[in-house]
């Protein structure tokens, strides 16, 4: 009697298998929400990327969410470690991405505000840059500014500044 106890312990109640079929069909979400391109990069079986096209081209908001429920169902198919890890990699990057074009915008404003100062401290964190050329920048883009003129020196600025810094992703 004790055998059959610890059998009937061993399987996973109701709320655990539930849990479990919410966090694929959260993690099929996720995979839905990723750009087609990034999607097929990801391990996945071809009925998933098939469900995932289908999902995209649905405008009907019950028809989108049956076909959610049905991407949830396809992801307890499949192993979703490889897929998570994957998904994991492709935010990693991203981040990666918004934290350089955080530090080119840093870069770029601290050009604008502190002038000659910004000037001395990029050019000895980045001596490649041509020197000349960051200053007329900074001139064309101060007068822009106070023109009320569109930014077009201020975006050749951060061309320039993004340039010069090396991406961490490379």
């Amino acid at each position: 009697m004790n055998d059959e106890w610890e059998d009937a312990t061993e399987a996973p109640s109701r709320s655990s298998r539930k849990r479990e079929a919410e966090a694929l069909q959260r993690l099929g979400e996720a995979v839905l929400a990723l750009p087609s391109d990034q999607r097929r990069s990801l391990p996945l079986s071809e009925a998933l990327l098939d469900a995932c096209a289908l999902a995209d081209r649905l405008t009907a908001n019950g028809a989108r969410r049956r076909q959610k429920q049905l991407i949830g169902k396809l992801m307890r198919e499949v192993d979703p470690e490889p897929i998570q890890e994957a998904l994991n990699a492709l935010k990693g990057v991203s981040a990666r991405s918004a934290a350089h074009h955080r530090r080119i915008e840093h870069w770029r404003d601290r050009l604008l505000a502190e002038g000659d100062e910004a000037v001395t401290a990029f050019m000895s964190d980045y001596p490649d840059v041509d020197q000349q050329h960051l200053r007329q920048l900074l001139r064309n883009a101060r007068r822009e500014s106070q023109a009320g003129k569109p930014p077009r020196a201020a975006r050749e600025l951060f061309r320039l500044v993004r340039e010069a810094m090396p991406d961490a992703t490379d």
